[in-house]
């Protein structure tokens, strides 16, 4: 896997080949995706999608054999999350992104508080904030690497934060309020939260999230966990008359997601991938393993940061740090790009800092479906290229 990787990268890059010092065999992690999104795809994804051939790609999303599947995969997301009572799962065409404005035009009815502490959570701000049919919306926010504190105020009727900011390595609890409004919703972006860290979803009215990060799969599709006071929401938003277009209707995804099917037709691979992966994390142990693997690939991360002589991490309080997505600072003497560039090379992917921060940093995914040892040969890996360019 990674020698094909390594050959691929090889003829990519050109020039870097000769430029930077190679990286010994032994020390490279079996795998060496550790990308952000999308993430690193385990074999047994791609196999099943080799068994589902014939038998379902290139058939009809109406039909039998694909609409099980998405029962399988609703399903199991019911079990692998612990359900309550009346919470259903709805998933749509799309990804984050148009979740955020299906969610602007069909779950806030007059007025949205955001918690904005990276990239992701302020563009679901963005959203609101340009909508002409609502209030403007109350936006909190913090310099990115930290998080603010919600504040509770009367007439605000949907509270929304990530659980986990996919651009900084920043996670936040996922609590009710105490004393918001009693209708009031909770909405949780959960994009690459979902499937490897803890959760409690009664805690939450909306729960979303992104396949292709702790669930492995491919994008361009968005999945939800509606409390029966979000699915009241979207009744009461329609019931008024708000006009909403069809393919940004949650009431339509609603609609169709009780009938095991998405409202325009969905990529079948990355249905068959996701439900491999939502398959195999109930069988480790569900949520608990999940977060359990999570952590103690994060761990070592942020073990190592610590200990270093050149390397930080970004998040300096540790309660604010993921466990699925860890940001390392570097030492202004230490390139990092000259060290994800070199890693590159030699297969070891998609490290590089979000690039809208402009950070000396790299950013590691530590997803569930990544494997801890190969967390730790990573870091073997850092500490071999560091010490090789200070050597020249």
């Amino acid at each position: 896997m990674l020698s094909h990787l390594r050959d691929g990268f090889s003829r990519d890059i050109g020039v870097i080949v000769n430029t930077f010092p190679p990286v010994p065999q032994e020390l490279l992690p079996q795998d060496g995706r550790f990308g952000a999104g999308p993430s690193k795809v385990r074999p047994e994804q791609v196999e099943a999608i080799s068994r589902a051939g014939a038998q379902l790609l290139g058939t009809s999303h109406r039909q039998a054999p694909v609409k099980n599947l998405v029962k399988e995969i609703q399903e199991g997301l019911r079990e692998f999350f612990g359900l309550p009572e009346g919470y259903e799962i709805v998933l749509g065409n799309g990804g984050a992104t148009s979740f955020w404005d299906a969610a602007t035009f069909g779950l806030v009815r007059h007025r949205a508080e955001h918690l904005s502490f990276g990239e992701f959570g302020s563009k679901f701000a963005q959203a609101t904030a340009k909508a002409p049919f609502l209030e403007e919306s109350l936006v909190i926010s913090t310099e990115p690497g930290s998080m603010p504190t919600l504040e509770v105020q009367p007439g605000i009727d949907v509270y929304a934060w990530p659980q986990n900011e996919t651009s900084t390595g920043v996670s936040a609890p996922v609590l009710r309020p105490a004393g918001i409004d009693d209708d009031a919703l909770v909405i949780i972006d959960a994009t690459s939260a979902a499937g490897g860290l803890a959760v409690d979803i009664s805690q939450t009215d909306v729960y979303y999230f992104s396949p292709q990060k702790n669930f492995a799969s491919d994008g361009g599709l968005w999945l939800a966990v509606f409390s029966p006071a979000a699915i009241a929401r979207v009744e009461e938003i329609i019931q008024s008359g708000r006009w909403i277009p069809d393919s940004l209707n949650l009431h339509t995804a609603m609609e169709n997601s009780r009938k095991n099917q998405t409202y325009n037709t969905p990529a079948l691979s990355t249905l068959v991938m996701l439900a491999e992966q939502v398959r195999w994390l109930n069988q480790q142990g569900g949520i608990a393993f999940a977060a359990q693997r999570t952590a103690e690939s994060a761990s070592r991360v942020y073990s190592w940061a610590e200990k270093s002589s050149y390397a930080a991490p970004f998040v300096k309080n540790p309660k604010h740090r993921s466990n699925v997505i860890c940001t390392v600072d570097f030492d202004e003497s230490i390139d990092a790009t000259r060290i994800s560039q070199t890693l590159r090379q030699a297969g070891v992917v998609d490290i590089e800092p979000y690039r809208k921060l402009g950070k000396n940093q790299l950013r590691i995914a530590t997803f569930t479906a990544i494997e801890p040892d190969d967390v730790s040969a990573l870091l073997r890996c850092i500490d071999y290229v560091v010490e090789d360019l200070a050597a020249k």
